[in-house]
């Protein structure tokens, strides 16, 4: 496919990269982007909606931003256009790689992909870390942005290694892509807004599979064993139901492992796939990694009084492992709240009121009347706060030096804050001050 006007859709961190990949070979972008409310100075050509959907018919293809739902009128003009409409993954696969195949001594890269509801950033963090010795790099949600890891391998002289954070956004609208690994965290109810189900958030999950022939290597979890994609796929398949069972299937020596749940699953998938790749063990090595910040990130304050940043558990399976992670203190003073993208929090609360009074749950952010709600369902201690610094300073008042405050929303973070790193900062701050 020969290209001479790309329409992108959304300019944010991977596209505008992608944009600038473009630009730098001759080929001229339409950009749509809904938060581009005035005239750009970037000398680029943003459109609005019906400007760009009014030059669909100029375009030779358009790549989407994963974040873009299936259900955005750009997405369904697009599609009814019959214009190729291509992830980043896609469209590289399709046309830069195939472009690049024909460079002497090019070699096309090893992909590894990690996708899941929780742990994926930490897995992918810790395979790098592991691979790195190696040429490993770590790309897609984190790291280096795809069209500057492909800008790279012009350069290569040897095989490239990526590690790639996926989503399972990116899944929906990548149809041609394919790693050599795939690995697969437990699953549960998250963006149940954007795909419209759970069934369909685990179908785009595992897509991948029904393209994976036996030269591939699929990681999943043992519940979704007998799901169609699971059963119908020719990759060769590992199952697991926790770290014990990839330790007994690479024997990985996980009883010298420095991690504990949650973050053992994640340290026994980057130890798993360092073996399938190089059968190399690596635990030791994998014990001076470090945790990033805002997952269950333990700090004290002048009391010396324990607080935990988990602001980076967005979902209800996250908050349930944090609860876990500290189910013999005491006392546990819980933050949740934001926006919960429609998912069912029942199963949080049910894990709460087991127990009892030695928890009390703090509400903020746009759901917190439902959190209100559940808690009087449950028969649980809860405290409306809204904000997070009203929550932070009924924390304070009370609470004791063997118990321990706990920020895991079980919730995205953009009804009050940019990110879930500026709610983890201002938790933080508000602890501490």
């Amino acid at each position: 496919m020969i290209l001479k006007n790309v329409g992108i859709i959304g300019y944010g961190v991977t596209t505008k990269p992608l944009v600038q990949f473009l630009r730098d070979r001759g080929i001229f972008n339409y950009i749509y982007d809904d938060r581009m409310q005035e005239p750009s100075s970037l000398n680029l050509a943003f459109l609005d909606l019906a400007g760009f959907i009014d030059n669909l018919q100029n375009l030779d293809c358009v790549i989407t931003s994963p974040g873009i739902p299936p259900s955005h009128p750009i997405i369904k003009n697009v599609q009814s256009s019959q214009i190729p409409l291509f992830s980043e993954y896609d469209f590289f696969e399709k046309i830069a790689c195939r472009a690049f195949e024909n460079i002497p001594g090019f070699l096309k890269p090893l992909e590894i992909w990690i996708s899941g509801t929780n742990g994926k950033t930490t897995t992918t963090q810790m395979l790098e870390f592991l691979l790195a010795k190696h040429g490993g790099v770590c790309g897609g949600n984190i790291g280096t942005p795809l069209a500057t890891l492909y800008n790279q391998l012009e350069m290569a002289k040897k095989e490239a290694l990526w590690i790639l954070e996926t989503s399972s956004f990116m899944l929906h609208y990548t149809h041609l892509a394919l790693p050599k690994i795939y690995i697969l965290l437990p699953v549960f109810e998250d963006h149940i807004t954007w795909h419209g189900s759970f069934d369909a958030y685990v179908h785009d999950k595992l897509s991948i599979l029904s393209r994976l022939d036996s030269g591939h290597i699929a990681i999943i979890p043992s519940a979704l064993s007998d799901h169609p994609l699971c059963l119908e796929t020719k990759a060769r398949v590992y199952y697991y139901s926790c770290a014990q069972d990839l330790n007994k299937s690479f024997d990985l020596k996980l009883e010298i492992s420095a991690f504990k749940e949650p973050f053992l699953l994640d340290a026994a998938l980057a130890l798993s796939a360092l073996k399938l790749l190089f059968e190399e063990d690596g635990v030791e090595e994998l014990n001076n990694f470090r945790i990033a910040a805002h997952r269950l990130e333990e700090f004290f304050d002048s009391k010396g009084r324990l607080w935990v940043d988990d602001s980076k558990g967005t979902n209800v399976d996250a908050s349930i492992a944090a609860i876990l992670r500290y189910q013999d203190k005491p006392k546990i003073h819980l933050i949740l709240g934001g926006d919960d993208k429609g998912a069912n929090l029942q199963p949080l609360f049910k894990n709460a009121a087991t127990l009892k009074d030695r928890i009390r749950i703090y509400g903020i952010g746009s759901n917190a009347d439902h959190l209100e709600m559940l808690a009087e369902e449950f028969d649980l201690q809860y405290s409306q706060c809204l904000e997070l610094e009203v929550a932070v300073n009924r924390i304070k008042s009370v609470l004791q030096n063997d118990e321990v405050a706990l920020l895991s929303p079980a919730a995205a973070s953009l009804d009050q804050f940019s990110s879930y790193k500026e709610r983890g900062d201002k938790f933080r701050a508000l602890a501490l001050s």
